[in-house]
């Protein structure tokens, strides 16, 4: 017998069609954080991006439940769009854009991995992050949005193209001027990354 977390994302989802809930289970903890993070770098408050969570994994259930779901493409990607959608569907109720400014209630870079790293490298990596984040939160915000999907989010540009609904050339041009901003922004502001 196959051992739950070894399995892969159809598999789980299968196991969960037969009814088996731990399978689920399984499957949120595997993405949790990634999808979590996208939808808080959106909405920039802690209580709204548990609340949309909780509405991402709600509408995945169902959707699963009803057997709507199909098998083309990966789970996670299907899962992020449900997320970055909901996300856009707040903004578009309360009229505005998201805003990824720094916060002391969540930090992005907890979910990376520091291994057996010394104090001084963990102290560096996270001021390093502080002036990064900074800098991405002063980008226009369609420029921020594909920094966002692509580096946090882990996305490719075919889905962040296809997630905000612009061409792959938009996606990467968009990129690229983010890229030229924030060299800008760093020179200007005189930023040296350790």
């Amino acid at each position: 017998m196959q051992v739950m977390p070894l399995l892969n994302d159809q598999e789980l989802i299968a196991r969960y069609m037969d009814g088996d809930e731990h399978a689920f289970e399984v499957l949120l903890r595997r993405y949790k954080s990634k999808i979590y993070t996208s939808i808080y770098l959106f909405v920039k408050d802690q209580a709204l991006a548990e609340d949309i969570f909780q509405e991402v994994f709600i509408k995945i259930i169902d959707t699963l439940r009803r057997g709507k779901y199909n098998h083309e493409g990966k789970f996670v990607q299907w899962a992020m769009r449900i997320a970055y959608n909901m996300c856009v569907d707040y903004h578009r109720r309360h009229k505005r854009r998201a805003h990824i400014n720094p916060s002391d209630e969540f930090d992005i870079f907890e979910v990376l991995r520091h291994g057996d790293e010394g104090a001084d490298s963990i102290i560096m990596r996270s001021e390093t992050h502080n002036r990064i984040r900074k800098l991405v939160d002063s980008l226009p915000p369609e420029q921020r949005e594909v920094v966002v999907l692509r580096h946090y989010a882990d996305m490719s540009f075919k889905e962040i193209a296809s997630l905000t609904r612009v061409s792959i050339n938009t996606a990467l041009g968009r990129m690229r001027y983010a890229l030229i901003n924030i060299r800008k922004m760093m020179h200007e502001r005189e930023v040296v990354l350790q």
